[in-house]
């Protein structure tokens, strides 16, 4: 990683560097607000801006790290720097990327790069070029102080919660994270960015991949042709063609391009024959599901038999289960209602009662079976 020099004025730390805190910017206005609330409080503001590769296919212009942080910094009057992490960025979220598609998985790569960078590499590097230990990001999640330590909570707004993307984060650094949109909906957010007169105010909201230009996924597989292969039934019989299992991911509808006379969905994807397997929606239900490289948040509240709340996808509300065991590096657990298609590479989240995520891994395909 290299930093750049300062594109206004250099950082200077505040007489109280307790009130010193970097904002990882990124130009939309989910950040700039960060920046502008924690400014309006009486933090001394850093804006880092994390310079990250694109796919040859993509659109350069598209990059959700240009110049818009710089500019953002400039008229709030704060130091901003950018910070190039693309040859690590390619080498721990990119390849990894394509291999878990290759696998036959579906990758979470903006977990991954929350996890691996934001809140590891990132956080570590800046903390020690500027001396600064906090820290805040535009993500919508609230950390909550208290006696027991600092708890990552769903934000106030539920429909917009980003928890299920920030689980990974190191336990010791949540007393030092901070994110003020959790107690906001988006709609009071661009109403700050209005009121300020932010140039961000009407920018679209950014959905898809940024190293993929926030276009299509594929634009980020690189070069690898992909191999034609066979659909199978639950029987193993031959239902059809696909053109590559990295355009399948399990649960699935579209793209099948088989009639049956009722809906199939993929419920598996099996890397060894090349083969995607296709099934009913009660064939894609699964109660039980398990985990691996699992991060821990309260580790208190994760033993077997524990009573808990378990997310499978980013969206929806977390679903009711119980712990049904758990390891150094695993965890795994049962729902009370059957789960659609629990996707191995993506994530399983799990929560307490009072919305604190508890830990979080990535699902592994069920023991005994293809994905």
């Amino acid at each position: 990683m290299k930093l750049s020099p300062p594109t206004l004025q250099p950082w200077v730390g505040g007489e109280d560097n307790n009130k010193d805190i970097i904002v990882l910017m990124s130009g939309g206005v989910d950040s700039s607000v960060t920046a502008l609330l924690l400014k309006q409080a009486g933090w001394n503001v850093l804006g880092i801006t994390m310079k990250i590769p694109l796919a040859k296919k993509c659109d350069v212009h598209r990059s959700c790290c240009g110049m818009e942080a710089a500019y953002l910094c400039k008229d709030l009057g704060i130091p901003h720097y950018y910070l190039d992490i693309r040859d690590a960025f390619q080498r721990l979220v990119v390849e990894p990327f394509r291999e878990s598609y290759a696998r036959g998985e579906t990758p979470s790569p903006c977990i991954d790069c929350n996890t691996l960078f934001k809140f590891s590499l990132v956080w570590d590097f800046v903390e020690e070029a500027f001396g600064v230990e906090n820290l805040a990001t535009g993500h919508y999640a609230r950390v909550v102080h208290s006696e027991s330590g600092a708890r990552l909570a769903r934000a106030n707004d539920l429909h917009k919660d980003q928890t299920y993307f920030l689980y990974g984060i190191p336990r010791r650094r949540l007393g030092h994270l901070h994110l003020p949109l959790g107690d906001y909906t988006k709609e009071e957010v661009r109403e700050l960015a209005r009121e300020a007169r932010l140039p961000v105010a009407r920018r679209p909201e950014s959905m898809e991949l940024c190293f993929a230009g926030e276009g299509d996924y594929r634009n980020a597989l690189g070069e690898t042709a992909a191999r034609k292969g066979p659909i199978l039934d639950t029987s193993g019989n031959v239902i059809g063609e696909h053109d590559g299992i990295e355009y399948f991911t399990v649960g699935q509808r579209r793209g099948l391009r088989v009639a049956m006379g009722k809906p199939l969905y993929v419920i598996g994807i099996d890397p060894v024959k090349n083969a995607v397997i296709a099934g009913s929606w009660d064939d894609a239900l699964r109660s039980d599901v398990s985990a691996r490289e699992v991060n821990v948040l309260i580790p208190e509240a994760l033993h077997a038999g524990a009573r808990l709340f378990g997310k499978i996808r980013s969206q929806g509300n977390p679903s009711a289960c119980a712990v049904r065991e758990t390891s150094e590096d695993g965890i795994s657990v049962v729902f009370d209602e059957p789960q659609f298609a629990p996707t191995p590479g993506q994530r399983l989240v799990i929560y307490d009662a009072d919305g604190n995520v508890v830990a979080g891994g990535t699902i592994v395909p069920r023991e005994g079976r293809e994905q």
